[in-house]
């Protein structure tokens, strides 16, 4: 597998991070750590117009027609930058729509996520439950041509100013997905406070919400899971960006920073702190590639690359966080320096769509199915 970018994906990953390192540098991303809004609607039009919000949208509803790998250069220049707003939960909630939506859904929907004037975001997780299709309790009850969603959605990344929802919900104890007006009556957003400053997750409760039949999406437990393995893949790439940017300001910072006469970066204690660092990089990167790749390419392990990288990365992700912090000593922990904002970063992204836990039970499944093969 060729793991060299195309002239086409260099070209992508080099206009994302000038747009973030313009327009959103750290110094904005702490200007809107408080704010109300999920988005500097400059910021998030600058992307429209770069293509963001329709990268991975088929052309015939607007989008670029790109795949996974082109969607994870984005997340991951993302995940570098702290960068904020609904890029990445509209790419999975328009995919889904994509493969699976009714056509006269998808025409009137796509159309407006891939000109980056409306968004979605998709509500999966529920409070005290895994991250996983085991862990969905909200129900959908048919009631003529409509079906009633009840339950109780956590960590729904951007919910507060999308257009549309993306629900999973159990239908006859079969987990489905349904779309759904955020305003709609008997949906309610609630903010939360989460350890990650640099994005809003929300608590979203569905009390008796009536969606009609044609907003079903026609995806089955098997399709689901393959939008949370999309999702995990994008979420490795986020935390590839932040791992990344953590390992060059502890580099930066080791060979400045000047102990004994000497820079602390010359003593071997350090040297070797910091190679465990870029051999956790250098390891997030090439399997966060590798599922990506995979996905694309439709494999048969493309569900346990996948679920390999979630896992390596989700525990990778807290090991470099915490290298950083202590070479950084206590400068690293003040609210000023930007590894602070990157620290709760990186520990968010270390849950999202699954903890390493719920990967690695997984995992260990497909190995049981083929161990043949392992």
């Amino acid at each position: 597998m060729n793991f060299e970018l195309s002239e086409e994906q260099e070209m992508l990953r080099t206009a994302s991070r000038d747009l973030l390192s313009e327009q959103a540098p750290v110094t904005h991303v702490r200007a809107w750590a408080d704010r109300a809004e999920d988005v500097d609607p400059e910021v998030w039009r600058l992307t429209a117009d770069l293509g963001w919000p329709g990268l991975g949208l088929p052309e015939e509803f607007g989008g670029a027609g790109q795949g996974l790998v082109e969607l994870a250069l984005v997340a991951e220049e993302t995940g570098r930058a702290l960068g904020r707003g609904p890029v990445t939960p509209t790419a999975i909630a328009g995919r889904a729509l994509a493969a699976a939506g009714p056509p006269a859904l998808r025409a009137e929907v796509l159309p407006a996520l891939a000109a980056g004037s409306a968004w979605a975001t998709w509500a999966f997780a529920e409070p005290h439950a895994p991250w996983s299709l085991d862990g969905v309790r909200a129900t959908a009850r048919p009631d003529g041509d409509t079906v009633v969603l009840d339950g109780v959605k956590t960590a729904v990344q951007d919910a507060g100013g999308a257009r549309w929802l993306l629900v999973t919900a159990l239908r006859d104890s079969v987990p489905e997905s349904f779309l759904v007006d955020r305003t709609a009556p008997g949906v309610t957003v609630r903010r939360q406070e989460v350890l990650d400053l640099t994005r809003a997750f929300y608590e979203v409760r569905f009390e008796g919400v009536r969606v009609p039949a044609d907003r079903r999406l026609g995806a089955g437990p098997a399709e689901i899971q393959r939008l949370l393995d999309e999702a995990s893949v994008l979420r490795c790439a986020d935390a590839l960006g932040a791992m990344e940017r953590m390992l060059e300001l502890t580099v930066e910072h080791t060979t400045s920073r000047v102990q004994f006469d000497r820079p602390i970066g010359s003593f071997q204690a350090v040297k070797h702190a910091c190679a465990d660092m870029a051999l956790r990089v250098h390891g997030a990167r090439a399997v966060t590639a590798y599922a990506a790749m995979a996905a694309d390419a439709g494999t048969e392990d493309a569900g346990r690359a996948a679920c390999a990288a979630a896992s390596y990365v989700a525990a990778a992700a807290g090991e470099v966080a915490a290298r950083a912090l202590q070479l950084h000593g206590g400068i690293g922990f003040t609210w000023e320096h930007e590894l602070h904002l990157l620290l709760r970063r990186a520990r968010a992204d270390s849950v999202l769509y699954g903890d390493t836990a719920v990967h690695r039970d997984r995992l260990c499944d497909f190995l049981r199915a083929s161990p043949a093969s392992a």
